[in-house]
């Protein structure tokens, strides 16, 4: 991915950042973002300082904190116009901002299910658009990759609203298909299961709990997460478009609820 330039959205902690990190360990240069300035800025410091070729030399500073409301149209074109500004191009976009909110169902409020649609479904579907309109101007193709989730594929109690979004953002890399294969652009979904997040880690019994529901023995790590990100947003992986790639240890195979 040497040259290559991704922007990856809630990226300052779990999932995104290892994302990020993966990119830049494979060359690629990185816009991040989160809504949180102050740990977005903490995340790009420290993966410039890893990716420094050694210990006494300065950072290469091939990652861009850019915090911000990824939710927000106007700041999404503003953050797609600032990776061109600052690196030259964009070749992979990760819609990795996401908001999880348990509610149930019968009590749920007009305003809880706004919030959640405007982060995961508006801000990405507007992202990918973002993001396509210059790939399709540099014509060289491209990478669009939305985060999904198993609760998109499998019921889980008070996730009726996450895994609604989650099912249709699946549904809204299908439906890219047609309208961005003609581009040379890819718009995959990779769907996590369990995952040992700084988030996660405040339940005790998380670990626990999911270690004995997953097939596989333990929850994913996020770097079992970016490892098949990076795959899909590879030049390995030019051949694959509209699919969504399922990373939960064999979870949804047998679907077992926490007890």
């Amino acid at each position: 991915m040497k040259g290559k330039v991704a922007i990856v959205t809630g990226a300052a902690t779990g999932i995104g950042y290892a994302i990020a990190q993966e990119l830049l360990a494979r060359g690629a240069r990185v816009l991040l973002n989160d809504s949180d300035a102050n740990l977005a800025a903490t995340a790009a410091a420290a993966l410039n300082a890893g990716t420094s070729p050694a210990p006494h030399q300065a950072p290469q500073n091939r990652c861009m904190a850019f915090p911000g409301d990824a939710a927000d149209l106007h700041f999404v074109k503003k953050m797609v116009n600032t990776a061109v500004k600052e690196f030259g191009r964009l070749d992979i976009t990760i819609a990795n901002a996401g908001l999880t909110a348990f509610g149930d169902f019968l009590s749920y409020t007009p305003e809880m299910l706004e919030k959640i649609l405007r982060l995961n479904l508006t801000g990405t579907f507007f992202l990918a658009q973002a993001a396509a309109q210059q790939m399709k101007h540099q014509r060289e193709g491209g990478s669009i990759l939305f985060t999904s989730s198993v609760t998109g594929h499998q019921a889980h109690k008070g996730l009726v609203a996450y895994g609604m979004t989650k099912a249709a953002l699946e549904m809204l890399a299908k439906g890219l298909v047609i309208e961005l294969s003609p581009h040379r652009i890819t718009v995959n979904t990779v769907a996590p299961g369990a995952t040992m997040t700084e988030r996660t880690a405040e339940d005790p019994t998380y670990e626990k709990t999911w270690s004995q529901l997953t097939p596989m023995g333990r929850p994913a790590s996020p770097e079992d997460i970016a490892k098949a990100v990076a795959f899909l947003v590879s030049p390995e992986a030019r051949h694959i478009t509209g699919q969504t790639l399922v990373v939960d240890g064999g979870w949804i195979a047998t679907s077992p609820g926490p007890q």
